[in-house]
């Protein structure tokens, strides 16, 4: 039978700075609160707290936009620097109409702006890029969080993406560590005798969407834990959630 699962914020984190010990600042919350991160756990973390800890700001004010990007930003009714940020932060644009960017980023992600985010950042003039390597951030975090503890957990790093044919956004794994993010499910026998052939659940968004019910937008709480998920452990990648180009029909 499906274990029972449980999401618990983390509450009272607080803002978070360039050089800060996110494991510590997680630990510390928990603890203020009667909580202690347990055996096999998988901890979610939002992007916009990893961002911070790592430095991973730019003040627009300091970019010096290029031809292409005043075009685009023309086309797009967005900030010229702004715009230029995003370039730079992009590998190739999908789709630029009615006013949005939709582009590739370096770590192949495919969504709008990049991942630049000018929401949640004290000053309001400041944006936030994504970690530059989501993968390394979420296993020096589950590392640090070993030390400290000597509890083994899993770790998963998310951020919020749209999605095509479907209106609202929810939260995807943009970095893993010990936690394999696909479940295969081909070659098993289901109960009426089929064999599966290409079941293969993406259990990294899964909880990082699931995580984010019980963290809000505006709630200031960046992290949550679920409890009872029966997880594979692995050393894995967030990467293997993004579909191999000679694979996806819609490129």
């Amino acid at each position: 039978m499906p274990n029972e699962l449980r999401i618990i914020p983390v509450c009272g984190i607080g803002e978070v700075g360039p050089g800060d010990d996110l494991a510590a600042l997680i630990l510390a919350a928990l603890s203020q609160h009667g909580q202690k991160l347990e055996r096999d756990d998988v901890l979610i973390v939002t992007q916009k707290i990893v961002s911070k800890a790592e430095g991973r700001f730019v003040d627009p004010i300091t970019v010096e936009p290029s031809d292409f990007a005043r075009i685009a930003a023309a086309q797009s009714r967005k900030d010229v620097r702004y715009v230029e940020i995003v370039l730079r932060e992009s590998r190739r644009i999908v789709k630029m109409d009615r006013g949005v960017l939709i582009t590739e980023t370096q770590h192949g992600l495919i969504c709008a702006n990049a991942g630049v985010d000018e929401s949640n950042v004290a000053g309001g003039q400041i944006v936030t890029l994504l970690p530059e390597d989501s993968d390394r951030s979420a296993a020096q975090l589950r590392a640090a969080i070993r030390k400290q503890t000597g509890v083994t957990v899993a770790v998963i790093i998310s951020d919020t993406i749209g999605r095509p044919w479907r209106e609202g956004q929810i939260n995807i794994a943009i970095g893993v560590a010990g936690i394999d993010p696909l479940v295969d499910y081909a070659g098993v026998v289901d109960p009426y005798g089929y064999t599966m052939q290409a079941s293969l659940i993406a259990v990294g968004d899964e909880l990082a969407s699931a995580a984010e019910l019980v963290m809000g937008k505006i709630d200031g709480i960046p992290a949550a834990i679920i409890r009872g998920f029966a997880y594979t452990p692995a050393e894995s990648s967030a990467r293997q959630l993004i579909r191999d180009p000679e694979r996806d029909l819609f490129r």
